[in-house]
């Protein structure tokens, strides 16, 4: 069971621990990062010793009979204080916070400690990578030594229960508060494999085995374990998928302006500071396309604004008209006809003919409080625009109403 359940946990605990080194890359000085990718460095760690291939290597490495026994145990401890230091800094002051982190690792150096004293009175002499727990169960020293760690794990996990459930009522982030209720739920469900251990200890002293149920240690013991590590991660990995869909709408919308830019920037070149990279290029190396993007929005009004004197109050009637006739309104109509008006204008622009008395953009009036209501409403006029044909910047006049799409 246990080689079965340890992989698997390690690939998680290994996936969690690689994600955060890249955020700490990027927030090297967050403690709460810190604090959480080394937890799932560490208990990484603790399931990759235990694997028994890994366990008999290592036992030859250092000449030490189960000596990944207290290597893989000591990982486990100052996981848990890694764990309620990740808490303290959710949810206490920076000092504070701090102050309570170096108490809580002094106090899992201090229990490191003794079970080092402890083994070391063991002396293992046989080699049990699968069952060291109840091969060893009669002896007075592995009591002890299994008395002082499965305590100190029932305490980290009743505190990690209690002030995990307390601190998901109150957050405000639903990610935070559905990772905290399955860090309480990953934590009690380990409790099952305390029991079984302390069990084991007192079967020991009265003469009774649970050897029998030492699978079932193994499955409540990883299985909360993971759900604990998966509760952790959880707000991490919905910022990040959070981030990707901004990352994606972010190129979506540059793309989807590109039509109406490209006119735009192709009657008045200046209106562009500086030439953009190739978007295929931003999306292979993974980089945002946020200031392209806020680039684009202004260069695109600007450009609009140079083609103020050529906006035809007669073509402006007649987009009205046709497009209120195909029933369109509000938001969609303005964003409708100012797509034919920018099509007008440019027809205009390049028959140099200008307007005596230019007419207002039908979208000048229209509520744009926010930047995102702003570019939203750009999308839509990009989506109704057509670029006049080469052929149409020398046609006659009265086709320049022609932006509808055929």
């Amino acid at each position: 069971m246990k080689d079965i359940l340890h992989p698997l946990c390690l690939v998680i605990a290994g996936t969690g621990f690689l994600f955060l080194l890249r955020d700490l890359g990027k927030r090297p000085r967050n403690p709460a990062v810190i604090a959480l990718a080394f937890t799932y460095g560490f208990s990484a760690l603790s399931y990759f010793v235990s694997i028994t291939w890994v366990w008999v290597r290592i036992d030859s490495t250092f000449g030490v009979t189960n000596i990944a026994v207290p290597l893989a145990q000591s990982c486990v401890i100052l996981v848990f204080a890694l764990q309620a230091a990740v808490l303290a800094y959710w949810s206490r002051p920076a000092e504070e916070a701090r102050r309570r982190s170096r108490h809580l690792l002094l106090a899992a150096v201090g229990v490191i400690i003794g079970m080092a004293v402890l083994f070391a009175l063991l002396t293992p002499t046989a080699q049990r990578p699968t069952d060291f727990s109840n091969y060893y169960a009669h002896d007075h020293f592995f009591q002890a030594y299994m008395t002082l760690y499965i305590g100190a794990y029932t305490v980290a996990e009743v505190y990690l229960v209690r002030s995990c459930w307390k601190y998901a009522r109150s957050a405000n982030n639903r990610s935070i508060a559905t990772g905290l209720r399955l860090v309480a739920v990953g934590a009690a469900i380990t409790f099952g494999y305390c029991a079984i251990r302390i069990a084991g200890v007192v079967g020991g002293i009265f003469d009774f085995s649970v050897k029998g149920l030492d699978p079932y240690a193994w499955l409540c013991g990883d299985v909360g374990a993971t759900l604990t590590q998966i509760g952790y991660f959880l707000p991490t990995l919905s910022r990040r998928i959070g981030n990707t869909r901004t990352w994606a709408n972010t190129h979506l919308s540059y793309r989807r302006l590109r039509k109406l830019w490209t006119a735009l920037a192709e009657a008045h070149p200046k209106i562009t500071l500086l030439q953009p990279d190739p978007q295929h290029d931003a999306l292979l190396h993974g980089r945002s396309a946020h200031f392209p993007l806020l680039r684009r929005r202004v260069e695109i009004r600007h450009g609009q604004k140079l083609l103020r004197r050529y906006l035809d109050p007669t073509a402006r009637s007649e987009s009205e008209a046709r497009r209120a006739g195909e029933g369109l309104d509000g938001a969609t109509l303005a964003a409708a006809v100012t797509a034919d008006q920018i099509h007008a204008a440019l027809v205009r622009f390049y028959a140099d003919a200008p307007v005596d008395a230019p007419t207002e953009y039908a979208d000048v009036h229209l509520p744009l409080p926010t930047a995102a209501e702003e570019l939203l409403h750009l999308e839509r006029v990009a989506d109704f625009f057509t670029p006049p044909l080469p052929r149409a910047h020398t046609a006659d006049l009265s086709s320049t109403t022609s932006g509808a799409r055929t």
